[in-house]
């Protein structure tokens, strides 16, 4: 059992803690290099045959069994390219070993997801990273009629939040995603997180940044594809329609459990951290990881590791994997929480606090100050 370590002011604890942080991080830095490469270039041929095989079974599969096999094989396809490829590479994890012209750097990729790049980028990579769960800053604290924490105000639309989240904005992630991050759902309420106002024009801009990856998205996969099935163009669309919703499902389960949770720390609007090791400690807070094996962490994309991934978001997923263990013991030595548990405990820990914050709760909209750990003694 790790031992927390004494230190003589919270300053020098949070030195520390940066310090030892940063070291981890500039060691695994400098060990990247062409087996990185060479594991996302496998990575991509993998997922890239996987496509071929499932769209060929879901055109010639004449028996549920081959059907079946296809939905399978396309959604393994579309999985690592959300999530073990695709994250990462629009994180720009490995823009420092790749030329820019090569199809997978950052400024090049083609995501494999109804979410247009530009608009993810500016949400996720630039709002949601540097400032989580910092309300006013982090756009992600409430997602459509979805509030993640109690300094959300709680609206009508809140006391369906559980239901919409399963029935609807699972299935229809990328939809969803691609709405909030164009800036498109703010039309339709006074706070908005993109769009400076409620303008037709704000909408117009909004609606073309959403439909110039979705038209050619859909396009693919209910127009053309099953077209070239010709008579049995349903069967076809109905294997994409399952191997999508299948990703959506999985990615949403994923990204659901590493950000809500009842001792998930949150921030009023205007927090700031004041160092670098207080940054890291409201990330830590911030996340929670589960455990699953290493099979279902690829299809993950290491959104298992959520704690890692919000402290280095350059860090591919392979290395957050790598690092886990020194953050954890980091994070015990200097008394600052590391969230773990299984992915069943996780989601049920997440979906409990989804349930309590579909209802106002005026104990809970409490003093709402920024949670500060104790000195470690």
């Amino acid at each position: 059992m790790t031992t927390v370590r004494a230190f003589a002011s919270e300053e020098e604890r949070l030195k520390s803690f940066a310090t030892e942080l940063n070291a981890v991080y500039k060691s695994v830095r400098d060990e990247m290099g062409e087996e990185d490469v060479a594991h996302l270039r496998k990575l991509n041929r993998l997922s890239r045959t996987s496509e071929v095989v499932g769209r060929a079974l879901l055109h010639f599969s004449f028996e549920p069994i081959g059907f079946t096999a296809g939905v399978v094989a396309l959604w393994v396809y579309k999985q690592l390219q959300a999530t073990e490829i695709g994250h990462p590479v629009l994180h720009g994890c490995y823009d420092h070993l790749l030329d820019a012209s090569d199809p997978l750097h950052s400024t090049n990729y083609t995501w494999e997801v109804p979410i247009d790049e530009e608009a993810w980028d500016r949400g996720h990579n630039r709002s949601h990273h540097p400032y989580t769960n910092v309300v006013g800053k982090d756009c992600d604290v409430r997602f459509g009629p979805v509030r993640l924490n109690d300094r959300v105000p709680h609206t009508t639309a809140h006391y369906f939040q559980v239901p919409v989240t399963l029935f609807w904005i699972w299935p229809n992630l990328g939809v969803g995603m691609n709405s909030h991050f164009t800036g498109l759902l703010d039309v339709t309420r006074e706070e908005r997180d993109f769009l400076p106002d409620r303008s037709w024009k704000s909408f117009k801009g909004a609606a073309k940044m959403f439909l110039r990856k979705a038209i050619p998205h859909f396009a693919k996969e209910y127009v053309l594809f099953p077209a070239l099935a010709g008579p049995m163009w349903w069967k076809v669309a109905l294997g994409n329609w399952m191997a999508g919703t299948m990703r959506n499902i999985y990615s949403a389960a994923s990204i659901w459990c590493g950000h809500i949770g009842a001792d998930l720390a949150d921030y009023p609007e205007g927090h700031k951290a004041g160092s670098r090791g207080e940054w890291y400690e409201m990330q830590v807070r911030s996340a929670q990881n589960f455990e699953v094996p290493y099979a279902l962490s690829v299809l993950c994309g290491a959104l298992d590791y959520q704690i890692e991934h919000h402290l280095f978001p350059k860090l591919p997923p392979e290395r957050l994997r790598q690092i886990a263990p020194d953050v954890r013991r980091i994070c015990a030595e200097h008394g600052v929480p590391y969230k773990t548990g299984s992915w069943p405990s996780i989601l049920g820990d997440a979906f409990s606090e989804l349930w309590r914050l579909s209802f106002p709760n005026p104990v809970a909209e409490r003093d709402l100050q920024p949670v500060s750990a104790p000195v470690a003694a």
